[in-house]
């Protein structure tokens, strides 16, 4: 089975360069590709991978939002398992080959990283934190799962199911948004432990506490919307 990491970009000059080397020397034992979107950065971010070879670079003119780069990724996607990478090293690619492993042994068929399964993670602000657990919560009341860390960004897909379902949020509202189509199409989604290493908002960080509103609102929205 093939595998597509689709690392979208938006203002990370500091630290793409360093994951996209990491993520193109990483050995899966099946082939890869990388899709780096770069959702219309305004720093370098661009300037610092348009000459890398052996990836896909497609850039946004503007910014048009994490679920957007997302959209882009799938589209131009060839592999049989679609993987997000983030492109600020609040997770270590290293951790790609426990995320994907499930899909390859064919004991799941979509995956999720969980940082709470981690027991060592003290990483994240307790607003984060406690933001993270509400959203995970919602989630497994309204579309009976049992995650522990819905918002975590290593997200793991047979590409086919993607392909089956269409993502209308553009920002960071596309997680929640999948979560809840893949949960009522009754797939079961599988965690693994992941570590994270998380930013504050002065590093960079560009979660705010409007998207974890937004989050809650798309998970009532799509109990009862398809």
């Amino acid at each position: 089975m093939s595998v597509s990491i689709a690392i979208p970009v938006y203002n990370e000059e500091k630290t793409i360069a360093e994951v996209v080397s990491l993520v193109k020397n990483l050995d899966l034992g099946t082939e890869k590709e990388i899709i780096v979107v770069d959702d219309g950065s305004k720093d370098r971010s661009y300037e610092k991978i348009k000459n890398i070879k052996g990836i896909k670079i497609i850039r946004h003119r503007e910014n048009m939002g994490k679920g957007a780069a997302i959209k882009t990724a799938i589209r131009n996607s060839s592999g049989d398992i679609f993987i997000v990478q983030d492109a600020d090293l609040e997770l270590a690619p290293k951790q790609i080959q426990k995320v994907i492993q499930p899909i390859l042994d064919k004991k799941a068929e979509v995956v999720y990283g969980s940082r709470n399964l981690y027991e060592k993670d003290k990483t994240r602000s307790p607003l984060f934190w406690i933001g993270g657990h509400l959203i995970t919560i919602a989630t497994n009341l309204l579309y009976g799962t049992k995650l522990t860390d819905e918002p975590c960004g290593y997200k793991a897909f047979r590409t086919s199911i993607l392909r089956d379902i269409k993502i209308k949020n553009n920002g960071f509202d596309w997680e929640p948004e999948i979560t809840a189509k893949i949960a009522k199409k009754g797939i079961r989604i599988h965690e693994v432990a992941v570590v994270s290493n998380s930013r504050t908002m002065k590093e960079g960080k560009k979660l705010r506490r409007r998207d974890g509103i937004k989050a809650l609102v798309t998970l009532i929205k799509y109990r009862f919307k398809k």
